[in-house]
């Protein structure tokens, strides 16, 4: 890699971008910032750190601006329109790739350039955030107690935080490719709120939804496991109103609609405070079964989401920042190991239970 081992933020002028920046800030750490806004340049000053401008108009362009970075952790969404162009441009600049995605077809992309990146010594290995750390680790930890699992399902809940702004838009732009499960090894698209569970979370039993979050194509990928689901809290009501509104979910496809859409929430949007994080955590289910029906489930909790994608980002970009052998498409747990999850903030601990 690289002799002077420099790392970008793109997109560090965003709400968790920001965060990022902070928290390789307080490690001492002095990241380029960069992103398609001139307001980079004033964050930059503010932090006393170097800074790029650019867009993502061109694969060549982008990989000129990396050629000296060694890491790059793209904070900039929707994921499936920026990594497309950061992904190939990270590939042809020799420079290792992360970002904050839960989306699938970022995961899958990403692995499709598993060889590519290989050539190139590169890691690839979106996810490095809230998605997917904690799960991606519990998945490991639930398959090493269970070998012979071959059904894993996750769930995640939340206390006293919102999505930011990026979330919420990529959580609309989700809306139009429905659900997602793993069945037999295959992704297989379902209806949203495909199933509804109730699930203990060690704080009470909520109900929950599944939803197609991004283990359903890493946990796969770390675990082996061919049957994976992924739930979601939301109470029974709003799943029902959820439901009844799925038919005009395809209007969504319109791109006026989408793009009004987007301005709302641009318009209503208020980020979380710190306060508001600070009070916050984050709570994981997991459960495998075996062929004999026998069951072992694990739960824990962290911080909020956002401090802990904070948190995920800069240590996965510092542990690539050390000279590597690995190269290649990578889940979090497969890069580093499951005890990542052991350095992310307000980390419990998991608790086993078997039945």
């Amino acid at each position: 890699m690289k002799s002077d081992k420099k790392w970008m933020i793109y997109g560090a002028n965003g709400y968790t971008g920001r965060l990022v920046v902070d928290e390789a800030i307080k490690r001492n750490l002095s990241p380029i910032l960069a992103g398609r806004s001139k307001s980079i340049q004033a964050l930059a000053v503010e932090k006393g750190l170097e800074y790029e401008i650019f867009d993502l108009s061109s694969i060549d362009d982008i990989a000129l601006k990396l050629l000296n970075v060694s890491v790059l952790a793209n904070c900039a969404g929707p994921f499936s329109a920026t990594a497309k162009y950061m992904i190939p441009a990270c590939i042809k600049s020799k420079t290792h790739y992360i970002d904050i995605t839960g989306e699938i077809s970022v995961y899958d992309y990403a692995h499709s350039k598993h060889k590519e990146a290989i050539s190139s010594k590169v890691v690839l290995c979106p996810g490095v955030g809230s998605d997917v750390i904690p799960t991606d680790c519990l998945a490991v930890y639930l398959k090493d107690k269970c070998p012979d699992a071959t059904h894993l399902s996750m769930a995640w809940a939340t206390k006293g935080s919102k999505p930011s702004k990026g979330t919420a838009k990529t959580a609309v732009e989700g809306l139009v490719h429905g659900g997602k499960v793993r069945q037999n090894g295959k992704i297989i698209e379902v209806p949203i709120a495909y199933k509804e569970r109730i699930i203990d979370f060690g704080f009470g039993e909520l109900n929950t939804m599944t939803i197609p979050w991004g283990d359903i194509f890493t946990a796969y990928h770390s675990t082996n496991i061919p049957n994976i689901e992924f739930y979601f809290s939301r109470s029974h009501k709003k799943v029902e109103s959820l439901r009844k509104q799925l038919k005009y979910f395809r209007f969504l496809k319109i791109r006026w609609i989408m793009n009004f859409i987007k301005k709302r929430i641009d318009k209503i949007w208020k980020p979380n405070t710190a306060e508001e994080r600070a009070n916050s955590k984050s709570y994981f289910w997991g459960e495998v079964i075996n062929p004999n029906g026998e069951k072992v489930i694990g739960r824990f909790s962290t911080s909020d989401g956002y401090d802990l994608t904070a948190s995920g980002t800069v240590e996965v970009a510092q542990y690539l920042l050390d000279d590597l052998d690995q190269a290649g498409y990578f889940t979090p747990t497969s890069l580093i190991g499951k005890e990542l999850i052991e350095k992310m903030p307000g980390y419990s601990g998991i608790e086993f239970e078997n039945s």
